[in-house]
């Protein structure tokens, strides 16, 4: 496995070489690097060529999936393509040898992309490119994908060798060594810290032809992020106070660079949000996004939609959100949670705050506006479908009924996702104008909430968290939370204004609870009774296999160990 490992990183970096060997020839047709260099033009193109290694994420995994669908804010339809990600990864399909995610967020694309950019950034200083600033802007964007593609590698598999220029063809590649999470964060930060100190890279992209470039924000993202992993629980075992007052003071800092002018803030609707493409030019209205993958939705406005009045709208369930993700909305009224938990290990028997004003008999009634921006549940109010108003009906005979482990079609937990999902727009059209936005506003709040609470306490971590509520529609945060209960509140937080975004995923692994999280999810049966009232019943829907929860917690590599491929069957893999 080391040889394996060391031949690939050879493989990529193989062109990064600058010494001469018998292939390296120059027919007809085939320019060497140098020549590249000395083109404006092709070197930009080059540019474009490393941006073109960034995932588009989304619902593109294997089979149209979400990466929700193998965390406990969903249920993917297991039986809508045969080999898809979820029934992949829910059945053990992680091995040293398969990845359910490969292809998506696979340790070659990371290891493509810092081997090109550390090529470019080899030739830049003496590329034939006349103006100054043109030239700096384009080193910086580099420096800054580089970060990226770090940063993305190493939060999935664990700290990697930080390797700053190309390799030539004498360098011994069994000399690589894992390094301290910590110093690879420090590499990632010093390219960011270059990003943010260069005056010739925008803080934002304004213009439609630049749409997909990195701008500053995107090193003020990317740094607060990395530095507050490495101050969680995963990478801090000891709790070093240290790291999370850097990554305070990164979220303080990145929140004043990109606020205090009004260059970004939060978009006024959260579920309008998610519908459109980021708008550019010069009287943008979309302030919050930072970077927005430009692929469009595509086939996403085929799935994860549902069937309703006797004909299909789309063709799968896709992934349904569980009944836990449900739960975890608070009450719009008081601000307060409904479910505290639950008292029993199926998630059968939630454990109802009386002081929140959650009914049973009426659970989506009343709840944080998130909820209704982000699913389609039982009543709820959907349009005109074919020229006949429509409203949702999972309840079982209903139109949209839950019909579990039988078809693709029909939600498996009682829900349909709507987050990103405009039903204004026939499915069938293929128009959906909603694309994957990375990196926005609301992550620096929280990311910067978070810090703030365990290096400081929550005196200053409210107002960051009391923002992103307030554009939701929720109260303040009430007053006199500890530090405790403000950890909470703050990771419940991340949870519904996050939701299907992909931080979930990342989130239980850092904080170390994926084992209390993930072993199972479940959902709400319904029926309507003949006085026109309904009755719920939470069910189990799905179990992840025997032995998952041990197979995929995170274990750190030891510092100094040779082998970089990550150890899946021995548990050494701390980016799972």
């Amino acid at each position: 496995m080391k040889k394996t490992f060391i031949y690939f990183i050879a493989g990529c970096f193989a062109l990064c070489s600058c010494n001469k060997n018998p292939l390296d020839i120059t027919p007809d047709g085939r320019i060497t690097f140098d020549d590249v260099f000395k083109n404006e033009i092709q070197t930009e193109s080059f540019v474009n060529t490393i941006y073109a290694k960034i995932p588009t994420y989304f619902f593109n995994y294997n089979n149209y999936g979400f990466l929700a669908g193998i965390t406990d804010e969903a249920q993917e339809v297991r039986n809508t393509f045969i080999g898809g990600m979820a029934l992949q990864w829910q059945n053990g399909g992680l091995t040293p040898s398969s990845n359910p995610l490969g292809g998506m967020l696979d340790y070659s694309v990371w290891w493509q992309g810092i081997g090109h950019a550390n090529l470019f950034l080899s030739y830049i200083d003496n590329a034939t490119i006349k103006d100054g600033a043109k030239k700096s802007r384009l080193k910086a964007e580099v420096q800054l994908l580089r970060a990226f593609f770090y940063w993305e590698l190493v939060k999935q598999y664990g700290p990697m060798p930080a390797i700053d220029k190309p390799f030539d063809a004498a360098f011994s590649y069994g000399s690589l060594k894992r390094p301290a999470f910590a110093d690879v964060i420090a590499f990632i930060v010093q390219d960011c810290d270059a990003v943010i100190a260069n005056q010739d890279v925008p803080l934002r992209i304004t213009n439609v032809a630049e749409r997909g470039r990195f701008p500053k924000a995107v090193a003020y993202a990317i740094k607060t992020q990395a530095l507050l992993f490495n101050a969680s629980p995963l990478w801090n075992p000891g709790n070093d106070a240290a790291k999370w007052a850097a990554a305070a003071q990164a979220g303080k800092e990145a929140v004043q660079a990109l606020t205090v002018q009004g260059d970004y803030k939060l978009f006024a609707d959260y579920g309008q949000y998610f519908l459109k493409t980021q708008d550019l030019g010069a009287n943008i209205r979309d302030l919050e996004t930072i970077h927005e993958i430009p692929a469009p939705a595509g086939v996403f406005s085929v799935i994860n939609t549902i069937p309703t009045n006797g004909r299909l709208i789309g063709t799968s369930a896709g992934a349904c959100p569980s009944q836990e993700l449900i739960d975890s909305y608070e009450m719009k009224a008081t601000g307060e949670p409904a479910i505290l938990g639950y008292s029993d290990n199926e998630h059968l028997h939630p454990i109802i705050n009386a002081a929140s004003g959650y009914d049973e008999t009426k659970p989506y009634e009343g709840r944080d506006p998130r909820f209704y921006a982000t699913t389609w549940y039982n009543g709820a109010h959907y349009g005109m479908i074919a020229g006949i108003d429509h409203s949702v009906e999972t309840f079982i005979g209903g139109l949209d009924q839950m019909i579990p482990q039988v078809q693709f079609t029909n939600t498996r937990t009682g829900y349909y996702l709507r987050k990103f999902y405009d039903p204004l727009i026939p499915a069938n059209q293929l128009v959906q104008e909603c694309r994957w936005k990375k990196f926005r506003l609301a992550e620096i709040y929280l990311n910067y909430a978070e810090a703030e609470n365990e290096a400081n306490g929550p005196a200053l971590a409210y107002e960051p968290v009391n923002i992103v509520r307030r554009r939701a529609g929720m109260p303040d945060l009430p007053a006199g939370l500890n530090k405790d209960q403000m950890r909470e509140r703050i990771r419940r937080e991340r949870r519904v204004e996050f939701a299907y975004e992909e931080h979930r995923f990342w989130d239980v692994r850092r904080w170390k609870i994926l084992s209390e999280t993930d072993k199972l999810v479940t959902g709400m049966e319904i029926r309507k009774q003949p006085n026109g009232s309904f009755t719920y019943t939470r069910f189990v829907t799905e179990r992840r296999a025997s032995g998952w929860q041990d197979k995929y917690l995170l274990f750190p590599i030891p510092i100094g160990e040779t082998n970089l491929i990550p150890d899946f069957a021995a548990n050494q893999n701390p980016g799972w």
